[in-house]
């Protein structure tokens, strides 16, 4: 009985020492796991912590620049800060709208902006907004804007212009065999006469060239249809400066106007001279790539900007 009873004890025993086991191994992998998870968003939290910080920084660094900016700057320096705006503002007009025009006054304000400083550092700055202001100049100046009422004024004429009539080519000169007196040769003055007496009635007569036909109603409509429209193409050309576009265009004009109206008409005279003349205008011209200027400038103004915030970096660190 009693060894019974210690069997049964020492059979507890084990049990008990078993869950403690497992009890024991599950709160050390709970435990793990909670340290890991831990760890992991420490780590989070310390990058998280150096991002803010880093970007505290950087506005930190801006706001020393904005008050430099603001706080430094001596009146001349808002000369310059003008004559930065004007040269920014010719590279939009040149490079977006092509107004070689308007791009070239505000380089010439810019100019006069740095020249009231007076400043010898900035001569290098002068040379080259001289250089940009004398490459503006020598662009040609095209009325577009000309050119494209004069096509409008052609396209409104098409419609009176006169067609041609069928031309033919010139007759060629025809021989008659005139009848001799002499008896001995009246058969082949029997042939003369005979030729001569049915020329009367059927005539032939040979020409060489090209003959051009008469146009019917609908070809009538669809040629001044036609040449409307590439008049109109003349006028895309223009816009979009596209000078093979253009050309191509007037001169297919012109050969249609030469080929189908009446040459001898003034009003086509006049029509024909005025798209050769046009064919004859440049609608195309090179842009320089950039204003040497620009980044001069830019330059300039950021070298005055740091060497205002030395000082308050310096100050601050102390």
């Amino acid at each position: 009985m009693h060894q019974q009873q210690k069997s049964e004890f020492n059979h507890q025993l084990q049990a008990v020492r078993a869950e403690l086991k497992q009890t024991r191994d599950a709160l050390n992998a709970q435990l793990e796991q909670t340290v890991s998870k831990a760890t992991s968003q420490a780590t989070e939290i310390t990058h998280r912590a150096e991002t803010v910080l880093e970007q505290q920084q950087k506005s930190i660094e801006s706001l020393q620049l904005a008050v430099a900016d603001i706080k430094g700057r001596r009146p001349n320096d808002w000369l310059l800060a003008e004559a930065d705006y004007l040269v920014k503002l010719a590279g939009r007009k040149l490079f977006l709208e092509h107004d070689v025009e308007t791009a070239t006054q505000l380089m010439e304000s810019a100019d006069q902006r740095i020249a009231a400083l007076n400043d010898p550092s900035l001569t290098a700055l002068r040379k080259a907004m001289a250089n940009d202001i004398t490459t503006l100049k020598n662009i040609p100046l095209i009325d577009r804007d000309g050119l494209v009422l004069r096509l409008i004024s052609l396209q409104q004429q098409i419609d009176s212009l006169p067609l041609a009539n069928a031309i033919l080519p010139a007759d060629q000169p025809q021989t008659s065999q005139a009848v001799s007196e002499n008896i001995d040769d009246w058969q082949t003055n029997l042939k003369n006469s005979l030729k001569a007496f049915a020329d009367n009635f059927i005539t032939f007569r040979s020409r060489d060239g090209n003959v051009i036909p008469l146009l019917s109603p609908t070809q009538h409509f669809y040629l001044r249809e036609n040449l409307q429209a590439k008049l109109e193409t003349a006028i895309k050309g223009v816009y979009t400066e596209q000078q093979t576009l253009y050309r191509t265009a007037l001169d297919t004009a012109a050969q249609w106007s030469t080929s189908f109206f009446n040459p001898d008409d003034k009003a086509v005279q006049s029509f024909n001279a005025a798209l050769a003349q046009l064919a004859e205008q440049q609608v195309q011209v090179e842009y320089p790539v950039k204003l040497q200027a620009q980044q001069q400038l830019a330059d300039v103004i950021n070298e005055r900007l740091r060497r205002s915030v030395s000082p308050l970096t310096t100050g601050a660190e102390q």
